[in-house]
């Protein structure tokens, strides 16, 4: 039983929650995974179907969770069962809600450990650690901090902890407040980063890359790892976002607000394959070198180009405040779930749910060193969650919630609440009720067989 304590929070303006939901977006994904994803995909082939797919599955879906968390107003558990209730259908509809904030929880737990490496790399850059070094010594330095389950503690402990704190804070003072402080600084360091690339070659054969049409390489292989991409780089079938609609006011548009998010994630996305791929490129390095794109190539680089400590520095704060912004966005749902259905504060919410997740990602990263030998299913434990959740949680969770909003609640009120008009509408109902389910079925069944 929810124990209400006080008035539900809600966002001080339409631009910090916007900022939020970005920022959320914006992570890992966009700075460490689209790049090599493109370097692996077919470089241009992979954004045309990454943009595509966004536009088909990622945003129909986004507007799907936060509907749904704005009529509820709750945690995303309480939130699918009122909303489900109040529509005349069963309240077991809000089994997806703890599926989602389930894997929001077990993502951070990982999740918290790749921040942690971001934390370690701009010491280790900043003060030189990689200058001279050739590509067996930079992947000798990654492999010694995988292997060093104390130093892989420490890193996680204190991205855990910064983590922890911007949740106890609050929504507005804590979440709020640090979004429209990072993201600004995130797209300052990017546009920081592109610019020495225009400045310093490589820029123009990493635009080419990026923006080139090749259509002979856009295979079914391609199609998929992108539509799988878009649908995990907006944070939905998390919790997230059907927890920070529940925060939102009736007076926000959402088709707007979305469309803003969708575009701001993709700039950001492909503002960092130009901060990435010209520094490959001018360095004679792998742009398909896979997800060491980042911890092992881009070292490299940084270690022998003019000003790289600088650059390199900033690169990896780049990653960092990306991890950041997201991670507070992974722990939210799990602190909302358990402030308003127990006794706990919101400080002793966010202490009791960081402890678990902190002792799971140190789980996780033992999987790297003292637990290398023990498996699960064929795999250690930290790629254990990370499957667990992006093959299984993440598409079903995002699959019933456009579900639950294009077949059981009354279509009606939602055109209503999402201003469209008749024409407008009719597209919408073919995406929400067909495009979108079905291509996160294709992908949930792909990634099954593969």
């Amino acid at each position: 039983m929810a124990i209400n304590k006080q008035e539900h929070a809600q966002w001080s303006s339409s631009f910090g929650f916007v900022l939020a939901a970005v920022g959320s977006a914006v992570g890992l994904g966009n700075i460490w995974k689209f790049p090599y994803m493109v370097g692996e995909s077919g470089g241009s082939a992979f954004v045309i179907a990454y943009l595509f797919c966004i536009a088909l599955v990622g945003f129909p879906i986004l507007v799907a969770e936060w509907l749904i968390g704005r009529r509820g107003q709750k945690n995303p558990v309480n939130t699918f069962s009122d909303v489900a209730a109040n529509e005349g259908k069963s309240r077991s509809w809000g089994i997806i809600g703890a599926t989602g904030v389930l894997g929001g929880f077990l993502i951070l737990s990982f999740y918290s450990v790749i921040g942690g490496w971001a934390l370690n790399y701009i010491t280790k850059v900043a003060t030189g650690s990689f200058a001279g070094q050739d590509s067996d010594s930079v992947a000798a330095t990654f492999d010694a901090m995988l292997a060093s389950a104390g130093t892989l503690t420490i890193w996680h402990t204190v991205f855990m902890i910064l983590t922890a704190v911007i949740v106890g804070i609050g929504v507005t003072s804590g979440i709020e407040k640090t979004a429209k402080i990072l993201m600004p600084l995130l797209g300052v360091i990017l546009f920081v980063i592109v610019g020495y690339n225009v400045m310093n070659g490589g820029f123009g054969e990493a635009v080419a890359y990026l923006f080139t049409p090749d259509l002979s390489k856009l295979t079914a292989d391609v199609m998929l790892a992108a539509l799988g991409h878009a649908f995990f780089t907006l944070s939905i079938g998390m919790g997230i976002m059907v927890a920070y609609g529940s925060y939102l006011g009736r007076e926000v548009n959402l088709l707007k607000t979305a469309r803003t998010v969708v575009i701001l994630d993709t700039v950001i996305a492909l503002a960092a394959g130009l901060a990435i791929f010209p520094i490959i490129f001018s360095n004679g390095l792998d742009p398909a070198s896979g997800p060491g794109l980042i911890f092992v190539s881009l070292p490299i680089a940084f270690g022998s180009m003019g000003a790289g400590t600088i650059i390199g520095a900033l690169f990896f704060l780049l990653i960092t405040f990306a991890a950041i912004t997201s991670s507070i966005s992974l722990l939210e749902p799990t602190v909302e779930l358990l402030e308003e259905r127990t006794s706990m504060s919101r400080t002793v919410s966010t202490i009791v749910a960081s402890t678990v997740i902190w002792l799971l990602g140190i789980a996780a990263l033992l999987s790297f060193n003292l637990w290398s030998e023990f498996t699960i299913m064929g795999n250690g434990i930290f790629d254990a969650l990370d499957k667990l959740t992006s093959k299984f949680l993440l598409p079903l969770t995002g699959l019933a919630a456009i579900v639950f909003v294009g077949w059981k609640m009354d279509q009606r009120n939602i055109q209503q609440e999402l201003g469209l008009s008749n024409g407008t509408w009719q597209l919408w109902q073919i995406v929400a009720k067909f495009i979108a389910p079905i291509a996160v079925i294709v992908v949930f069944v792909t990634s099954l067989m593969g």
